[in-house]
């Protein structure tokens, strides 16, 4: 059905939301951290840390949207011509 995202899309934004907490609590924990190679590897991490972030948006956005599309699919098919209808049927 198209209003349901696929459980393995669910799965992997559950996967990446867990990566990017991870990865913040890391760079939190390391703040002090001045020694080069720590400092490059924040680094790293900071830019990897964005790029997921943004992904995850981006998959989140796009979650949004097709769910968009199915309740106005299903308006449309079941003739709701009004928010109340629409409603109960996004509820029942």
């Amino acid at each position: 059905m198209p209003s349901q995202p696929q459980p393995v899309q669910q799965r992997l934004i559950g996967d990446l939301q867990q990566v990017i907490d991870t990865a913040e609590d890391l760079l939190h924990c390391t703040d002090g951290a001045r020694d080069g190679a720590y400092r490059a590897a924040r680094e790293k991490l900071a830019h990897a840390l964005a790029v997921a972030n943004e992904e995850l948006q981006r998959f989140e956005d796009t979650q949004i949207e097709r769910m968009i599309a199915a309740t106005h699919e299903a308006s449309l098919r079941h003739n709701d011509c009004t928010g109340e209808a629409r409603l109960f049927r996004a509820f029942h």
